[in-house]
């Protein structure tokens, strides 16, 4: 059996503004995703470094579930059951809008958020306590020293970790072609379907999440080189 590449049908026409569309899609919900992790990260961290025994419980815990169960359980979880665990009212405003989309979202940017949250709060114990200690001397609360002293010094040392991070989201929204989610991964297949050219479609794809990836790895790389290094304590 003898198999006659096509590339020419990927990259023209109807299919090529699939593959457009997919990116559009992709790009749409790991942004989305990313700045709800970042606030849900943030967040988390912030409790788990409290003096209130009940945020710090809770906090360990999120992060513990969310790191150690499997993203596809997840993103079928909050697919099928949000029902369940979200208000009434919210559940029918995202059926008014694309459920499979918002769906992916908040299973990307909880899952990614247990991530980042250890992230911020490796990133708060490397700078020097004093400067904590220094801020509430001064009068500040203990948030008001995490948002003006503590945090700001901490997001700077981990923009690389955080990077990787927002890569990994990048690559693990594919995973919401299963439940429907017109992204790249789903567009790719689609054109499978449609052509019986899968191979080219998803080289394609691989490609494209490839370069993103690159682009994304050599942003890390210049950072360390010019800015990572300057800073001191």
């Amino acid at each position: 059996m003898q198999y006659n590449f096509d590339w020419k049908l990927v990259l023209s026409g109807e299919y090529l503004q699939w593959i457009i569309d997919g990116v559009v899609v992709t790009c749409q919900i790991s942004a989305l995703s990313l700045v709800l992790a970042m606030a849900i990260g943030t967040l988390i961290a912030v409790m788990r470094l409290s003096a209130v025994r009940p945020l710090v419980w809770f906090s360990a815990g999120f992060t513990e579930f969310f790191r150690n169960t499997p993203l596809l359980v997840q993103i079928f979880f909050w697919y099928f059951g949000s029902d369940a665990v979200l208000p009434a009212a919210v559940n029918q405003w995202l059926y008014k809008q694309n459920f499979e989309f918002a769906a992916g979202v908040i299973a990307l940017a909880v899952y990614t958020a247990a991530f980042i949250a250890e992230e911020i709060r490796s990133g708060i114990f490397s700078i020097p306590r004093t400067q904590l200690e220094a801020s509430r001397a001064c009068g500040l609360t203990f948030l008001q020293a995490m948002r003006y002293v503590v945090l700001p010094q901490a997001f700077r040392i981990i923009v690389p970790p955080l990077i990787s991070q927002a890569l990994n989201l990048f690559k693990n929204s594919s995973l919401c072609m299963t439940i429907g989610v017109m992204e790249l991964t789903y567009m790719a297949r689609q054109i499978e379907s449609y052509t019986f050219h899968g191979f080219e479609a998803f080289t394609v794809s691989t490609l494209i999440y490839l370069t993103i990836s690159l682009l994304v790895s050599f942003s890390i790389t210049q950072y360390n080189k010019y800015f990572l290094r300057t800073i001191k304590y």
